[in-house]
C-alpha cells in the first residue's frame, strides 16, 4: 500500500466520522430468529410434527424439497449461538418457542421442550442479552390442524393452553412477550394462497384464521396480564406500504386501498380500535367473516397491550392493472397458488425501477419511514403501545471466500438504509425503540428452503460452521459505536480483528 493510499484512506475514515448520525443510547439492537426456521432436532425430546414439518415434506411445496428437519442444528448449538451473539454485542434476541416441542400434538405439557427454552433463555441473561419471546411463529401442531387448525375455536383454546404452558416455566425470567408473529402470514399464506403450510387455498378459511388468530392473541394478552401486570405484552404484524400506482386514477387508489385493508388495517383495527375496518367488511362480505365474529370477541382483540413489532421489507405500487413484467418472488416449489388477498383480484404490484433483493423484493427504506409515522399518529400514539421494528433484512446472493466469510456490502447498506430510515421517524417524533435484523443466521426460509439467505451470519449446512459476514461486523460496529454511517459508503472490510469473524463449528 503506497503513502498517498494510506493518506486517502485515512482521510476517508475522517470523513465517514464526520457524517456519522448518533444512535440514541436506549435503542435496542438486536437479532430474530424463529423455531423451525433454526432449531432442527425434529423428533428430538418428544416434540411432534407441525404443520411445517407436514408441508415440508409434500412434494412441490417447499423450493428443492428442503425441510426442516436439520436446519441450523440450534437445538443443540444454541449456547455457541448465543456465545456468538454476545460477541457480536447484541443486546437483545427475538426468537420463539416452538407449540410442537412444548405440548406435543397440542395436548399435554413436554417437559424436555420447555427444559430446552429454560437453558436458552437462562443463556441469553448470562450473556446479557434480553430474550424476546415470540409464541407463535406458524408451526401449529399438525394434530390441530388436523382438527380445523386456525378455522376452529377450538384451536384458541388450545393456544391459551400452550401460552401458559411456556410463561409458567419463563414468565419470572421474559419480561417481552409477542404473541403471534405476522397473522397475515398464518393465515392469509397458509389458508388463503397455499404458498404456506397448511397449504390451503380458501379466502373464506383465511379470514375464519385471521380472527381466530386475533382472538388467540386477545386471549393470551388477558390471561399473562392477569398473572403478571409488569409484563410488557403484544404482537408482531407484518406491513406493507400501498401506493396506488396512478393516484388520480380512481381505480388504481382502490386496489391500493383494498390491500392496504387486506393486509394492514385487518390486523390493526381490531387490536387498536375494537372492530374491522367497514370497508374491508364490505369488500369481504360474500367470505363469511362475520360468521365467525361471536358478542365479546372484538372486546377480547382489543385487550390493550405494551408494545406492537413492526415488521417492513418493502412497499408496494399498486394498479389495478397487470403489469407489463411482474416482480418475481414465487413463494413455492411449484404447487398450485392464488393471491393470499381474499377480495383483491383487481389490485396487482408494479416494479417501480428501485434496486431489489435476492427476493425480488424492492428496496425501498422511506417506506420503513412512512409507515412508523402513520402507526404512531393513527394507532400505536393514542394508544401509548411501544414501537419496535421487529424484523428487517435482506436476501442476497452471497459468495463465500475460502475461509467461509461473505462481503456483502449491499446487505450492510441495507441495513445502514433502514436503520437510517428509523432514525428519520425517531426525528419525525415517532418514539422507535429498537430494531432487531432478520436473521442471525442463513436458515431454512420457508418456502424457498434454503434457496435464499437473510443472515448477518453464514451457516455452512453441510458443516454448520458459522462465520460473521461483513454485515455482521458492521452491525456490532452500530452497536459497540452507537454511530451509523451513510449507506453509500458500505464498503468492503478486511479488519475482522474487533470481532471473531473467522469459522465457528459453534
Amino acid at each position: 500500500m503506497t503513502a498517498n493510499t494510506t493518506t486517502s484512506l485515512r482521510t476517508s475514515a475522517r470523513t465517514l466520522a464526520a457524517q456519522a448520525r448518533p444512535v440514541p443510547q436506549d435503542f435496542v439492537l438486536g437479532v430474530a430468529t424463529a423455531a423451525y426456521q433454526i432449531e432442527g432436532a425434529r423428533h428430538v425430546d418428544g416434540r411432534t410434527d407441525s404443520i411445517w414439518d407436514t408441508f415440508a415434506h409434500t412434494p412441490g411445496a417447499v423450493v428443492g424439497g428442503d425441510n426442516g428437519d436439520v436446519a441450523c442444528e440450534h437445538h443443540t448449538r444454541y449456547a455457541a449461538d448465543v456465545e456468538l451473539m454476545k460477541s457480536l454485542g447484541m443486546q437483545s434476541y427475538r426468537f420463539s418457542t416452538s407449540w410442537s416441542r412444548v405440548c406435543p400434538d397440542g395436548g399435554p405439557i413436554n417437559a424436555k421442550g420447555l427444559d430446552f427454552y429454560e437453558r436458552l433463555v437462562d443463556s441469553l441473561l448470562e450473556a446479557g442479552i434480553a430474550p424476546w419471546l415470540t409464541l407463535y411463529h406458524w408451526d401449529l401442531p399438525q394434530a390441530l390442524e388436523d382438527r380445523g387448525g386456525w378455522t376452529s375455536r377450538e384451536t384458541v383454546d388450545r393456544f391459551v393452553d400452550y401460552s401458559l404452558a411456556v410463561h409458567d416455566r419463563l414468565g419470572d425470567r421474559v419480561r417481552t412477550w409477542t404473541t403471534l408473529n405476522e397473522p397475515f402470514c398464518s393465515a392469509f399464506l397458509g389458508y388463503t394462497a397455499g404458498m404456506h403450510a397448511p397449504g390451503r387455498t380458501s379466502p373464506a378459511d383465511g379470514l375464519a384464521a385471521a380472527h381466530h388468530l386475533l382472538l388467540a392473541h386477545g386471549r393470551v394478552v388477558q390471561e399473562l396480564r392477569a398473572r403478571d401486570a409488569s409484563l410488557e405484552l403484544g404482537l408482531t404484524l407484518n406491513f406493507t406500504v400501498a401506493d396506488p400506482l396512478d393516484p388520480s386514477d380512481p381505480r388504481d387508489v382502490d386496489a391500493a386501498r383494498r390491500i392496504d385493508g387486506q393486509m394492514n388495517r385487518i390486523f390493526l383495527d381490531p387490536v387498536f380500535r375494537g372492530e374491522y375496518p367497514a370497508d374491508l367488511l364490505e369488500d369481504v362480505r360474500h367470505l363469511g367473516l362475520e360468521d365467525h365474529i361471536l358478542d365479546g370477541d372484538l372486546e377480547v382483540i382489543s385487550t390493550p397491550i405494551d408494545v406492537l413489532g413492526v415488521n417492513y421489507y418493502n412497499g408496494e405500487a399498486i394498479g389495478h392493472e397487470q403489469p407489463e413484467s411482474a416482480l418475481d418472488d414465487a413463494l413455492n416449489g411449484g404447487r398450485e397458488t392464488r393471491s393470499p388477498f381474499p377480495a383483491a383480484d383487481s389490485a396487482h404490484r408494479h416494479p417501480r425501477g428501485l434496486p431489489v433483493t435476492a427476493m425480488d423484493w424492492e428496496i425501498q427504506p422511506e417506506g420503513l419511514t412512512r409507515l412508523l409515522v402513520r402507526l404512531q399518529q393513527e394507532y400505536a400514539g393514542p394508544a401509548g403501545v411501544a414501537l419496535h421494528v421487529t424484523e428487517n433484512g435482506a436476501a442476497f446472493d452471497d459468495v463465500a471466500d475460502g475461509e467461509g466469510f461473505v462481503d456483502d456490502r449491499g446487505r450492510t447498506a441495507y441495513v445502514r438504509a433502514h436503520l437510517g430510515a428509523i432514525l428519520d421517524a425517531v426525528d419525525a417524533g415517532v418514539p422507535v425503540r429498537g430494531y432487531f435484523y432478520w436473521s442471525l443466521l442463513d436458515n431454512f426460509e420457508w418456502a424457498w428452503g434454503y434457496a435464499k439467505r437473510f443472515g448477518i451470519v453464514r451457516v455452512d449446512y453441510d458443516t454448520q460452521v458459522r462465520t460473521p459476514k461483513a454485515s455482521a461486523l458492521d452491525y456490532a460496529r452500530i452497536i459497540a459505536t452507537r454511530q451509523l454511517l451513510p449507506a453509500g459508503d458500505a464498503v468492503a472490510t478486511d479488519d475482522r480483528g474487533d470481532t471473531p469473524a473467522g469459522g465457528s463449528e459453534a
